[in-house]
């Protein structure tokens, strides 16, 4: 065995290839045992894939389910671990992102998923308004039941960013930028809804010796859409990989 997440009842686990099925059982079940809120062991069987990051598991032991339910900074989430990508490894980064709303400020979050980072925000802050975008379906059907259990006023929108963003009036004063390991940036539709003063938390992925390309990309982005900007700071925000990882960029936008 590898490794494994718990995701609330779930553990996922990553097997060796020549780990046995009757091994993998027993480890399964030694999981079970040790982990009193696990009631489900699946076996991770390949990488997140597609824009929509969905993933591939196989069930070993316990209940046969794929769905989660995940306390996080005394939020609750349910949601379907194939189908929507969550990252429990990402607890802290959400809490200090929300630590950072201030009261009264308006919020955008993209690529939102079953909406962690806005309902984190929401409990953690007082923004004025919290509006949360998603591209696939099912995880907006989640994301619209996590607000509704955790009682917080965020706006759900399900569609595509790219689409969406060019048509919306509103800038905002804080956008988090969510976003999956993709090629676009999507910052030439963020920048526009920023306002003179706000915070753009941009996530790349990067190996470590190429964190620079980004800071780079980001400046070349704003000239473009005719913004000044100046980057706080660019921190560490998970490994993906040997060498390479998550980034995150605060982008403060002077005009």
């Amino acid at each position: 065995m590898k490794g494994y997440d718990l995701v609330g009842n779930i553990a996922i686990v990553k097997f060796t290839r020549e780990t046995s099925s009757k091994k993998k059982k027993q480890e399964a079940n030694q999981i079970l045992k040790q982990h009193n809120s696990i009631t489900t062991v699946l076996e991770k069987t390949g990488k997140f894939k597609g824009r929509l990051r969905t993933l591939k598991t196989k069930f070993i032991a316990g209940i046969n389910t794929k769905e989660a339910l995940y306390k996080e900074n005394n939020c609750l989430f349910r949601f379907n671990v194939e189908t929507c990508y969550f990252s429990p490894r990402l607890s802290q980064e959400r809490l200090e992102v929300a630590k950072m709303v201030k009261k009264g400020e308006s919020v955008l979050v993209l690529f939102g998923g079953v909406a962690p980072f806005a309902i984190i925000i929401a409990k953690n802050a007082k923004p004025l308004r919290i509006l949360s975008i998603e591209l696939g379906r099912e995880c907006t059907k989640y994301a619209l039941e996590n607000v509704k259990r955790n009682k917080v006023p965020v706006e759900i929108i399900q569609g595509n960013v790219r689409k969406i963003l060019p048509k919306m009036k509103e800038q905002f004063d804080r956008v988090v930028m969510a976003r999956p390991n993709l090629p676009d940036s999507f910052l030439d539709v963020t920048f526009p809804r920023i306002k003179k003063g706000g915070t753009i938390h941009y996530y790349g992925f990067y190996p470590e010796e190429e964190k620079g390309k980004m800071t780079e990309m980001i400046e070349q982005e704003a000239k473009k859409a005719k913004k000044k900007i100046k980057i706080l700071r660019i921190k560490k925000a998970g490994d993906i990989g040997v060498r390479k990882f998550r980034y995150r960029a605060d982008i403060h936008v002077l005009k």
